[in-house]
């Protein structure tokens, strides 16, 4: 058995009588389609999607050859050893083994392509074109000897097309039959002495035919497109069985001379199926003969809803022991079976007290029932007793609620990572802290209900009364109510809690406003820093009021004072330029340097009116 598969592009081969696989090859692109040309494994074609044809032998890749454009199909005309390959072309090609070189490919009348075969008797050439149509060509002329046109003939009555039917199956049987699939899901059964068919069989899913095989034993046709296989009478089209495998079909493949059906799918595993009506199964897995006769052995099935089981001892207890042996009781294992009616008209009559023991059974159970509602005696830490209650009413409800197959979670009062915080003075909660009461605006009222659930424990305790003796069902129905008055009160609560929230923030406010007017203001002193002056509380508040606006605000406010001066380069980017603020001594530092200059200046100017007075003496 040969199957190619896609990512990676690969091909395997697996041995039926070792039942394994015999090799694995890998490919450069995908496979089309592929022929064995020998009885073995020796001689495979295989046509890939990049135009090449590959020839595999033995031992390996053998040889690679192009063809001018995209294949479609091929088959092998054994005669001549000539190779023939239709695609998306009008050409159909023809590659000689024997030779070893491409011949005059035929002219043909279809813009592309898409199936071929052979007829194994007369050797017939047929081709599928997209236009709908069937050339059939002789190969020994090299001639067309005939043109069939279905899709006219797969347009019916009950068919609904939305386009040109083209041909997408094509497989002869026998020397005059020949199945059609189109692309609109019709299967066309043709004799070739007719041009019109025997019969039209459609899938309705509108999807194009992948495969027809053709079982000869019970004379039906094997038809598949990507979601269905379908099998049916060729003579009346009735149809005989169908599968829909889970995953999309590419291919589908009968071995000769049984029952087995494999197809290549859209999965990691090709599906292979078994039908022994069909046909026996194959030499190298007769033991699904074998499998399928134990499923086929089923014994007479015996509905026993209307019987009742009963043992010898049941039988003497009604008074029935002289009935064994007869019709009215039927063997099985330890007992017998005996009609139901029968044996409740012979319970009635053995025990006519039978409905006071089934009622006083039944009161039984509601009275249990009721006495699990009600408060249980459980023993609370010292610490947290809240707390605790409350864990212990969720673990509760979880326990009614989780599922059979859901673990057991552990409780926070039987671990011992928390067990300080049920023993610890220190861990207990304040439920009087502002931050508890924001956080819980309920817990007032669920606390009240708890405290009296304590209240009710601790009362048990002491009084250590029997469970008879309360009356049934009193905690549930004060559960109940307390529940319902959750349900009706729950935005009171919000709303006085929130009242209680704010009346003790207004108590807080007037105590500190009390305490600020009994303490007395101290004036407070300031130290100047060194070269620094005092002018006025106002340029802090300038210098505050200044850093609370965005950076942007501050550069423009800096470009109108004239200490930064943005600009915009060649390059796209931005140059900034700016001046540092100076301090109160480096202003006084540059006024004495610029007073200094100043005094250098004029004492070069009265030097050199000194000098050009006394040189006029001298030349005088």
């Amino acid at each position: 058995i040969v199957l190619s598969g896609t990512y990676k592009p690969r091909i395997r081969c697996f041995d039926t009588y070792q039942l394994s696989q015999k090799f694995e090859r890998c490919l450069d692109s995908e496979v089309v389609t592929f022929e064995i040309l020998s009885d073995d494994y020796s001689k495979i074609v295989f046509l890939q999607c990049d135009r090449f044809v590959e020839f595999h032998s033995q031992h390996g890749h053998y040889y690679r050859t192009r063809i001018p454009r995209f294949g479609r199909d091929f088959c092998y005309h054994y005669p001549s050893c000539d190779l023939y390959f239709v695609g998306a072309s009008s050409e159909v090609y023809r590659l000689n083994l024997e030779q070893g070189r491409f011949l005059n490919s035929l002219q043909t009348d279809a813009s592309e392509s898409n199936v071929c075969d052979i007829n194994p008797v007369h050797f017939l050439f047929a081709m599928g074109t997209a236009e709908g149509k069937v050339e059939c060509w002789d190969p020994r002329t090299r001639n067309r000897v005939g043109l069939l046109d279905c899709a006219l003939s797969s347009v019916t009555a009950d068919t609904e097309i939305e386009g040109l039917p083209s041909v997408s199956a094509l497989k002869f049987d026998g020397a005059l039959n020949m199945a059609v699939g189109t692309s609109t899901g019709q299967v066309l059964l043709y004799d070739l002495r007719s041009s019109n068919p025997l019969i039209v069989k459609d899938h309705h899913y509108g999807l194009p035919i992948k495969s027809i095989q053709f079982q000869h034993q019970l004379d039906l046709i094997i038809s598949a497109d990507s979601l269905i296989i379908k099998m049916w009478n060729k003579d009346t089209g009735k149809i005989f069985t169908s599968m829909e495998p889970e995953y999309d079909i590419n291919d589908v493949c009968l071995y000769p001379n049984s029952g087995m059906l494999m197809t290549a799918n859209e999965a990691p595993k090709m599906n292979i199926y078994y039908i022994p009506v069909l046909g026996p199964a194959p030499k190298w897995c007769s033991f699904l003969d074998n499998l399928t006769e134990e499923l086929e052995e089923n014994p007479e099935s015996t509905v026993y809803d209307d019987y009742k089981f009963v043992t010898r001892k049941d039988l003497e207890n009604l008074g029935l022991a002289h009935l064994i042996g007869s019709s009215l009781l039927r063997a099985y294992m330890h007992g017998f079976f005996m009609d139901i009616r029968l044996y409740h008209k012979a319970k009635m009559m053995a025990n006519p007290f039978a409905y006071e023991e089934y009622r006083r059974e039944k009161i039984r159970q509601k009275i249990e029932e009721t006495r699990a509602q009600r408060v249980q005696l459980k023993k609370l830490p010292k610490v947290n007793k809240e707390l605790a209650l409350k864990l212990i009413e969720e673990e509760e409800e979880q326990q009614v609620t989780r599922k059979r197959k859901q673990k057991n979670l552990p409780s926070l009062l039987k671990d011992d990572r928390f067990k300080v915080m049920f023993e610890n003075p220190d861990f207990q909660v304040d439920e009087q802290s502002e931050e508890f009461r924001l956080l819980n605006p309920l817990v007032s009222k669920i606390s009240e209900k708890r405290k009296r659930k304590l209240k009710i424990l601790e009362e048990l305790e002491a009084q250590n009364q029997e469970e008879e003796e309360e009356p049934e069902g009193k905690a549930s129905d004060a559960e109940s109510s307390e529940s319902s008055d959750d349900e009706k009160g729950w935005v009171e609560e919000v709303r006085k809690q929130r009242k209680l929230l704010r009346q003790e923030e207004k108590v807080k406010r007037q105590e500190r406003f009390k305490e600020d007017q009994q303490t007395l203001l101290k004036p407070q002193f300031f130290e100047i820093k060194e070269g620094e002056e005092f002018r006025s509380f106002k340029d802090s508040a300038k210098k505050q009021k200044l850093m609370k606006k965005t950076l942007g605000d501050r550069l423009k406010l800096e470009e109108k004072l004239g200490t930064l001066n943005v600009s915009d380069t060649t390059v796209g980017s931005k140059q900034a330029t700016f001046k540092l603020k100076k301090t109160e001594q480096q202003k006084k530092q540059q006024e004495a340097e610029k007073q200094h200059r100043q005094e250098r200046k004029t004492l070069r100017r009265s030097a050199s009116h000194l000098k050009s007075k006394r040189g006029r003496g001298r030349l005088f």
